[in-house]
């Protein structure tokens, strides 16, 4: 089972929560903005007009503003998150395959392939009888076992549910419409979900200090 060591956060985590928030933020939405102004990017910067149409520009941006935010974590947290270092080696990879071939699959099918990483990897854990949720939410929380393991098993499904949902937008609307979801559909699914599981959390909540001075 994961311990309690492993979920504690570290005192940067809790010095730095709004950064932590830009740092996972700030790339979506300068994809989200460079895809929506990608000819008035181009006219401004022509060599951009290297990388392809809007959506490729949107990427390439995409791509840079992500491994900023890894670098600017590692330099003030001192650690790389789990999920941003995950989703931005997909990123780079998917994002690089999109721009050097022209194919806009490989950048809009990362968010497939990174939930449903997730939602394998936190499901597949618990087998393994690790609840490897704890890595993602130590700076927020700190639950009793039982607690982790059946936030672990809400989330692992909620992972792949978004990386089902993301195929049938990418799939079946334009690129405007998949990019527009991406940041405006996504996240307030996700703030949604999570609140939703405030009751469990609070139920199954510890507190690492009373627990110390016992």
């Amino acid at each position: 089972m994961t311990t309690e060591s492993d979920i504690t956060p570290s005192a940067a985590d809790r010095h730095h929560p709004m950064l932590k928030l830009v740092l996972e933020l700030g790339p979506l939405m300068i994809f989200f903005f460079a895809n929506l102004r990608g000819q008035w990017l181009v006219e401004k910067f022509p060599a951009l007009s290297e990388l392809g149409g809007p959506l490729f520009v949107a990427t390439g941006l995409f791509m840079a503003a992500t491994v900023i935010s890894l670098v600017v974590s590692k330099i003030v947290l001192g650690h790389l998150p789990i999920m941003p270092f995950v989703s931005g080696i997909v990123v780079v990879i998917f994002g690089s395959l999109s721009i050097w071939l022209q194919n806009e699959t490989f950048i809009k099918m990362k968010p497939t392939i990174v939930n449903t990483l997730f939602g394998v990897a936190l499901l597949g854990g618990l087998a393994f009888g690790r609840s490897l949720l704890g890595y993602v939410f130590n700076a927020a929380f700190q639950l009793d076992a039982e607690g982790w393991r059946k936030l672990t098993i809400r989330w692992g499904i909620f992972f792949l549910f978004l990386a089902v949902l993301n195929e049938v937008v990418w799939r079946n609307f334009s690129d405007d419409t998949w990019v527009a979801f991406k940041v405006w559909g996504t996240m307030p699914i996700t703030v949604i979900f999570t609140l939703a599981q405030m009751p469990l959390v609070l139920k199954h909540s510890i507190n690492l200090e009373t627990d110390g001075e016992k």
